[in-house]
């Protein structure tokens, strides 16, 4: 089984911390936005899609489909930066993205609403969130890359973890703000101008991003491969596309739970409460809020874990439990005898078994891919999984709600993506190269002794 494993040296503790929070940072702006438009889709789908004679299920719909557009464009974001990112570098791509997405969001906090200028007005809201669809999509795979390479000896899963903890915070950013203007707002003033001022938040914080990331170093995996302004040798070798595509497939297979089953019960469950249980904005927010703390707190204990026993078996017992634990979530839900506490306690545990997927998930698909293809190859699995699987799932959800009458869909989405999930973290893959096996056991520990005695890229173990 092929590891890669191409730290040439040790890295020094301040450019990896450096490296950590201008990693971190940009994905917490990335997430907080996409959490925003989530929690005030309903608010949206009022002001951008629903003209006078169209229902509110309907604006609800367009909106969400507006949300799918922008994640159907983060693989074209993915495959585009990630090129160029493998090409000169993450440090100057992963400056790009933040100001791109920055840009994009901020916009959206002062658009005319359809009552302004009617059918324009959603037309270009859905172009700022293909901007935004593009930039996130150059987000990840530059962010987990530059974290990973710049991970200390045998803590690629706790480094990489960041990523995913920092989703959690931006969600929970998100969740905190609208439940914030919520309550000190009426419901006139939240639709007038107040759910604009979550957007425009953005603003300082990419700022700060960005201020961070310039003045961040390029990360040791690529310099070591750097000769005269070009990439070459042993680190820069580009492996056949077709491993490189099957390695992509496998890792979005390995990853659709965790998009899913996250967006499912991080992002989806406030609408999905208002909209089929008749919770109100603030009970719905509550339980968001929950949730994302339950995934917060697992997310880097479950990195951490990782580098000690290994990507697979972690990520394993969290596509487990979703498959086995979501229609009883859901059925608790809808029961009007549980008391608030339980269903907050089901709702926490429930975010917390998304974190066990989370935490070792991009240490996984950054081993997967070698340096020459790392930002492309792993930021295009994250992609991928994250177009069909989470943008879709709002859409997905309301619409076989409202089409069925079930109102266990959202259970059997979730249940049905970690099952296929568990299916491709158990399987090995077998032939010339084996890309995707660093999360064994064995293997991380191969991975740990290379390291820490400044060795290359794994040979493959027989």
């Amino acid at each position: 089984m092929k590891v890669f494993s191409d730290q040439s040296r040790p890295v020094p503790n301040r450019p990896a911390v450096r490296a950590l929070v201008a990693g971190s940072v940009g994905n917490f702006i990335e997430w907080y936005e996409f959490g925003v438009y989530g929690y005030f889709s309903t608010v949206i789908a009022a002001e951008f899609f629903t003209p006078e004679g169209t229902g509110a299920a309907e604006g609800l719909v367009r909106t969400y489909a507006s949300f799918a557009l922008a994640f159907f464009f983060r693989p074209v974001g993915a495959a585009v930066f990630g090129r160029l990112g493998d090409r000169v570098g993450r440090r100057p791509v992963l400056i790009l993205v933040i100001a791109l997405m920055t840009g994009a969001t901020t916009l959206i906090g002062v658009l005319p609403t359809y009552a302004t200028v009617g059918a324009l007005a959603p037309w270009l809201l859905t172009f700022l969130r293909v901007l935004q669809g593009l930039s996130a999509g150059g987000e990840f795979g530059g962010a987990v890359a530059l974290l990973t390479e710049f991970a200390p000896p045998g803590r690629r899963g706790l480094y990489g973890a960041w990523q995913s903890f920092t989703v959690a915070l931006g969600l929970l950013g998100g969740a905190g703000v609208a439940a914030l203007l919520a309550t000190v707002l009426d419901a006139g003033q939240l639709a007038h101008w107040g759910w604009r001022s979550a957007f425009l938040l953005t603003l300082p914080m990419g700022l700060g991003a960005l201020w961070l990331r310039l003045r961040l170093e390029e990360t040791p995996s690529f310099r070591s491969g750097t000769v005269s302004g070009s990439v070459s040798g042993s680190v820069r070798e580009v492996p056949p596309a077709r491993e490189v595509r099957a390695a992509i497939v496998l890792g979005v297979g390995r990853v659709m739970g965790w998009s899913a089953a996250g967006y499912t019960f991080l992002v989806v469950l406030p609408s999905y409460l208002r909209g089929t249980l008749d919770a109100s904005f603030q009970q719905a927010l509550l339980a968001t809020v929950l949730a994302n703390i339950g995934f917060a707190v697992t997310i880097l204990p479950a990195g951490l874990l990782s580098d000690r026993v290994g990507r697979r078996p972690v990520m394993l017992t969290g596509a487990v439990l979703v498959v086995a634990l979501s229609v009883p979530l859901l059925n608790l839900l809808q029961d009007d005898g549980t008391s608030n506490a339980v269903k907050g306690a089901w709702v926490f545990g429930a975010g917390a078994v998304v974190g066990l997927m989370a935490g070792p998930g991009p240490a996984m698909l950054a081993e997967m891919f070698p340096t020459s293809v790392r930002y492309t190859g792993l930021g295009l699995a994250y992609a991928l999984s994250n177009a069909v699987f989470s943008g879709c799932a709002g859409l997905i959800i309301t619409e076989s709600v409202g089409r069925t009458g079930n109102v266990d869909v959202p259970a059997y989405y979730a249940a049905t993506a970690c099952a296929v999930s568990a299916l491709a973290l158990v399987k090995n893959r077998t032939g010339k190269v084996s890309w995707s096996d660093a999360g064994d056991r064995a293997d991380v520990r191969d991975v740990v002794r290379r390291d820490r005695r400044g060795g290359g890229r794994a040979e493959p173990r027989r």
